[in-house]
């Protein structure tokens, strides 16, 4: 055992290089016979040479589980405290035509952000009334088409969507159910730029202000008022900030019945999930048991009835239905010093053919990912790695810190798990490469279900061209 002095305190040495933790990677991720990884009965070295590497495999039997988990927890969690659940799939996680399905056919409404958004869950089949429409500077064509096609709530995030909103129910003839963002102030334990209801911040509208606001929603006759709405952050893995943000809505609740309906309180998302296996996210059940305790609770210290409780997931669904293979291309061991020179130890230096393109959460906020070999595996000793990108830039870094065989060689695959959330929905073309494929495997079949990109498709953007690529 040589355990490196640059691997973080929180990475532990592993007793085997090869394992997958099961916290981590998706439900039918194994090791074949040979000792190569596979998904769903689909090897990696298969689903590499078919379809290309970097690749995005989505494990489509875990990301329908994972919804279909989450749905029937929090039914059956708020019915044993007499309300009832609106669980809606947050599609900036990542939304495609099929995973859209996946989750409608789950019984899950779906959360958009975005017109784009917005045209794949309707391209999907999704009716109006099993979305709703989020963002803090919707423009009034995203309105206009959201109130057109019978959304089923739209959450308003500051005074200037209100009239908005309003003119645009008018002139589609309909009530339009609306929500309130609110800014409670719930700091929640989570990174920064994570954390979505601090103060200083640009979503929703402060708590102090929240009865004045409601007040002018209820003042247009096209505008129903559905409740208030708070999302404290996301990768959140403990219950107290959603218990606070719940206790601090819950008095404005009260208040607002006094002069209206308030069927609903929608409590956001943000549950977390294990990207490493140090990482204690907590069983989804046991999520919608803590949810329903609160928000029981909040009720009877105020005298009111439990509303419905809406909530968003997203990464809980889909992020760690999907693995990321990519090719490894060089490897340098570089001596890393004291700052005196003195003493050193060596980071192996990995480097990838993806990278902040395909995966750029490391980069942007120091996201850990884990990694192993994924076509065989290898008694040797572990040895520390860095994951590098291909990308011109030195932050362009997959995984920050992992032990793999001390072996790892040119040309091996290796797999990075939980890749399936905010990963694909953030790619870009940075130094023009083209955004992976997303491959979707079940019962030892793999197929695209998101075509990736070629430089063909790159190039048919630029006007430059003085023909069109064919």
């Amino acid at each position: 055992m040589s355990v490196n002095s640059l691997a973080p305190s929180w990475l532990p040495y592993p007793d085997d290089a090869n394992d997958l933790a099961s916290t981590v990677w998706s439900t039918n991720a194994t090791r074949s016979a040979a000792g190569e990884l596979t998904i769903a009965g689909v090897p990696a070295s298969e689903i590499a040479a078919t379809f290309g590497t970097p690749v995005y495999v989505l494990d489509e039997d875990d990301a329908r589980s994972r919804a279909i988990a989450i749905r029937e927890s929090f039914d059956a969690a708020l019915a044993s405290v007499g309300s009832s659940a609106k669980v809606y799939y947050a599609g900036k996680a990542f939304l495609s035509i099929q995973v859209a399905r996946w989750m409608l056919d789950a019984g899950l409404n779906i959360d958009v952000c975005s017109g784009g958004e917005l045209a794949v869950a309707l391209a999907a089949g999704a009716p109006g009334a099993r979305l709703g429409l989020h963002g803090n500077n919707k423009s009034q064509a995203e309105i206009d088409r959201a109130v057109s096609i019978g959304i089923g709530a739209i959450v308003i995030d500051s005074v200037i969507e209100i009239e908005r909103v309003a003119d645009a129910a008018s002139r589609f003839d309909r009530v339009q159910p609306v929500r309130l963002r609110i800014n409670s102030g719930v700091h929640a334990h989570t990174h920064e730029f994570l954390a979505t209801a601090r103060e200083d911040q640009k979503f929703g509208i402060p708590l102090s202000e929240a009865a004045d606001v409601v007040r002018r929603i209820r003042s247009h006759p096209s505008l129903e008022f559905l409740g208030l709405h708070s999302h404290i952050g996301s990768q959140i893995f403990e219950s107290e900030g959603f218990a606070e943000a719940a206790r601090r809505l819950f008095a404005v609740h009260a208040e607002l019945l006094a002069d209206g309906p308030v069927p609903e309180l929608n409590l956001g998302g943000g549950f977390g999930i294990a990207y490493t296996s140090v990482d204690d996210a907590l069983p989804v059940d046991e999520i919608a048991t803590r949810f329903a305790e609160i928000v029981s609770t909040g009720a009877a210290a105020l005298g009111i009835p439990v509303p419905i409780i809406a909530i968003e997931p997203g990464r809980a669904i889909i992020g760690p239905s999907t693995t990321t293979l990519y090719t490894v291309g060089t490897i340098k061991d570089v001596l890393v010093t004291d700052g005196e020179g003195e003493t050193g130890a060596i980071r192996k230096y990995v480097s990838i053919d993806g990278g902040m393109s395909d995966n750029v959460r490391p980069s942007l906020y120091g996201a850990d990912y884990s990694v192993r070999i994924a076509n065989r595996t290898s008694t040797a000793e572990p040895a520390l790695v860095r994951i590098a990108g291909k990308h011109c830039e030195s932050g362009d870094i997959v995984v920050h810190a992992d032990y793999l065989p001390g072996d790892i060689t040119p040309g091996d695959l290796v797999g990075v798990p939980a890749t399936g959330a905010y990963c694909w929905s953030m790619a870009s073309n940075y130094n023009y490469l083209g955004r992976p494929p997303v491959v979707a495997v079940r019962n030892g079949e793999a197929r695209v279900i998101v075509r990736g990109e070629t430089e063909a498709d790159l190039l048919r953007r630029d006007t430059g061209l003085e023909t069109e690529t064919p």
